[in-house]
């Protein structure tokens, strides 16, 4: 049986390691690119754009889905990932690769709020929320995006499977109600993530190899 600890062991520390510190440079780019993207956001020139499914659907106010059900919903999927210890570096090193091309993405084009969306306010949820880009960094949509990655990484486990794929198609729905993304950002997510799955995969093969040994 793979633990926790088997992680600190002399055949896996190196990884281990190597994925945190990849995790790290992650939310460094995560970070830069927030602040670009927020510098952005205010010129003149950054105005919002038609969408032909935003332009026919109500604006609904789901913030306690898309930023308190956001949050929790990684928080426990951290912690379930750490309960199956084998899975743990090629999650984070997919993980760390996800954000860093999502970081790349979003500071390439830049349009403006779809008009109406719901503040996301000034609470301890909402201030980590608007801090992580879920707002105004659209193309992809990581709400749509992560969970379908942890569904890919779990894919031999059925039950496993089709909560993250039902968590994926819960968020998309909600942020496209809730007009904080664009359709395109929504509907191109699964198709992004499974790009990225798939070369996490490749640069990561033997941490990939370590979950088809479960």
């Amino acid at each position: 049986m793979f633990l926790v600890r088997d992680l600190f062991g002399p055949r896996y520390l190196h990884s281990f390691i190597t994925a945190l510190l990849l995790l790290g440079l992650a939310y460094v780019c995560e970070h830069f690119a927030n602040l670009y993207e927020l510098a952005y956001s205010i010129r003149p020139t950054s105005i919002y754009v038609g969408d032909m499914v935003l332009d026919n659907l109500p604006i609904l106010n789901l913030n306690l889905v898309i930023i308190e059900g956001a949050l929790i919903s990684i928080i426990a999927s951290v912690a379930f990932v750490f309960s199956r210890p084998r899975y743990v570096i090629f999650f984070l090193k997919a993980l760390a690769l996800f954000i860093i091309v999502r970081a790349f993405f979003v500071s390439l084009t830049h349009v403006g709020i779809y008009p109406g969306t719901a503040d996301p306010g000034f609470g301890f949820f909402s201030t980590v929320y608007t801090y992580l880009n879920f707002q105004t960094g659209f193309f992809f949509s990581g709400h749509t995006g992560l969970p379908f990655l942890m569904a890919l990484i779990f894919w031999q486990e059925p039950r496993v499977r089709v909560a993250f794929l039902t968590l994926s198609c819960t968020f998309g729905i909600a942020v496209l109600l809730a007009h904080v993304h664009y359709s395109i950002d929504v509907f191109a997510a699964p198709f992004m993530t499974y790009s990225i799955f798939v070369i996490a995969r490749y640069l990561f093969k033997e941490d990939y190899e370590l979950i088809q040994a479960a």
